[in-house]
């Protein structure tokens, strides 16, 4: 268990490094030299993915040498294990809409001590909105404190879903949609979460990796979000998962329907 003293400078270190990140990515998205795929043809590496998650790494191992960094681009050095304090990075979330759209994309880090959440920092980067906090601190969109969520039921609000899962109907997601009042897809996790923050959708569902989710959790938590698993298993911070978030009484409705 960290002390909210020791949380309060992961804070102030992890929000410096999103801001520095998004004020190198902003001018970025006109100098992108780069361009790789990695399992599909639109999922995408950039120079700059590489290049951001180098700086924050850096930041890190300098600021916390003995912490384990869970980072997108590096897979060399992926931890195996949760202890101690770990750090989840994702230089650019949203990396083809970052290439395509030059917009909507986020920079998150979530960090984790012996597995329990401790701090997520969102930064929108094109908007200029840092989204932070945790379980000790509240959530805050820049310096303005959030209110926890209102308990919407799912036929109440919006979902956010990945387009694969609800063009496939994975989940029974198109069920589940036609119960919400809708469904939208914004291309990048971080972004998805952002609207959960600030109340405009009641949840969301996708397969994620564990730096996809890890930031967003503890914000989304810390407002009264649930988030587990699709099937209803424990989420694992070290592998991919079907992951879902939503309101309480929106996750009871989307339990009845995701396999009925």
């Amino acid at each position: 268990m960290m002390s909210k003293t020791e949380v309060l400078e992961i804070a102030g270190n992890v929000t410096s490094w999103l801001i520095e990140a998004g004020d190198k990515l902003r001018p970025g998205v006109n100098h992108i030299s780069k361009v790789d795929t990695k399992s599909s043809r639109n999922d995408l590496v950039t120079n700059e993915d590489v290049s951001i998650e180098k700086l924050l790494d850096g930041h890190i191992r300098q600021t916390y040498p003995d912490a384990q960094i869970m980072g997108e681009e590096n897979k060399a050095e992926r931890p195996q294990n949760l202890h101690g304090l770990v750090f989840f990075v994702d230089p650019i979330d949203g990396t083809l809409n970052f290439v395509r759209k030059h917009d909507c994309f986020a920079s998150m880090i979530g960090v984790y001590y012996d597995g329990e959440p401790v701090f997520g920092g969102i930064l929108d980067v094109m908007n200029k909105d840092l989204y932070w906090g945790g379980p000790l601190l509240g959530v805050y969109r820049n310096d303005v404190k959030l209110d926890a969520v209102a308990d919407c039921p799912l036929a109440d609000g919006l979902i956010g879903a990945s387009w694969r899962q609800l063009f496939t109907n994975r989940f029974n997601l198109g069920t589940i949609g036609y119960h919400a009042s809708g469904v939208r897809i914004l291309g990048s996790a971080g972004l998805e979460f952002v609207q959960l923050l600030n109340g405009r959708h009641v949840g969301y569902v996708s397969t994620l990796n564990p730096w996809d989710f890890a930031a967003g959790s503890i914000l989304a938590e810390a407002l009264g979000f649930e988030t587990g698993s699709v099937s209803g298993y424990r989420l694992s911070l070290l592998r991919p998962a079907d992951y879902v978030v939503m309101t309480p009484n929106a996750m009871k409705t989307f339990r009845k329907l995701a396999y009925a």
